[in-house]
């Protein structure tokens, strides 16, 4: 699996993905979501999946 943010700058900064899963993402100084691991083990792909999909911009993007 590969995450990302796109577009980045469209990240309302509410810090679900990072709640939801701290071992992928973390909330940036600027008060944005980034990716912190782009190639999460699969033991994290349900918290992954789950911050994904509860984004409420929905710029997280998760490929196998």
């Amino acid at each position: 699996m590969k995450v990302k943010i796109d577009p980045r700058d469209e990240c309302l900064g509410d810090g679900i993905c990072a709640d939801e899963c701290p071992e992928v993402f973390e909330m940036a100084d600027d008060g944005l979501a980034q990716v912190i691991n782009e190639n999460p083990s699969d033991d994290l792909r349900e918290a992954v999946q789950s911050a994904c999909d509860e984004c409420p911009a929905e710029i997280i993007i998760c490929e196998d």
